[in-house]
């Protein structure tokens, strides 16, 4: 019987596919077909990758925190944390972890994440660009395979940017998604550390 991972709020599967390609039993819980918020975990669950949406914690949208604190959009978005934490909790799998990028969702649930367990950029595995990601959990170090970031600088004013920023600026919901894709490098890495 295959082993089941769990991977929540996956959208496209990035960070799953390794295991999937491995013959496991992934079950991508997402919208439109799941939702992580009533989804209630199989028994055995292996393991669990959970990957809730960070537009209301990510520090690079900070100047629109204090709009989505009064309109709701924090308080939903930190119902889906705690509804990934719920389901970790039932699921009790031998290995989970948590992933966000760089911004307060550690201030707003210090109390369930604790210390980060790691924090790193793409470019740790191989991926030759940078965006800080932060992951807490239970689950071994994946081994890094660091390359040199590549940069894009902007003629005009002359700063540099990763190109993952660069290639997949504004608000569609379609660069939201490319931005937020699990690098394969660190994919890959984290799949053999954690089989």
């Amino acid at each position: 019987m295959a082993k089941i991972i769990l991977d929540l709020c996956g959208g496209t599967g990035a960070w799953s596919r390794p295991y999937a390609n491995a013959g496991y039993d992934v079950r991508v819980i997402t919208l439109p077909k799941y939702d992580v918020r009533t989804y209630v975990p199989p028994d055995n669950v292996y393991g669990i990758l959970a990957a809730p949406p960070c537009t209301e914690f990510s520090v690079s949208g900070a100047q629109y925190w204090p709009v989505k604190d009064e309109d709701g959009r924090t308080d939903r978005a930190l119902d889906i944390v705690d509804s990934c934490f719920r389901v970790i909790m039932q699921a009790s799998p031998v290995w989970w972890a948590l992933e966000n990028p760089i911004g307060r969702l550690r201030r707003l649930r210090m109390f369930a994440l604790g210390e980060p367990v790691l924090l790193f950029n793409p470019c740790d595995y191989g991926d030759a660009y940078t965006k800080k990601t932060i992951l807490w959990g239970k689950f071994n170090l994946p081994k890094q395979n660091p390359v040199e970031p590549v940069f894009i600088r902007d003629s005009v004013r002359g700063r540099k940017y990763s190109p993952i920023n660069w290639h997949t600026g504004g608000r569609s919901e379609k660069t939201k998604r490319l931005r937020s894709m699990t690098p394969p490098g660190f994919a890959s890495a984290f799949f053999k550390a954690n089989q």
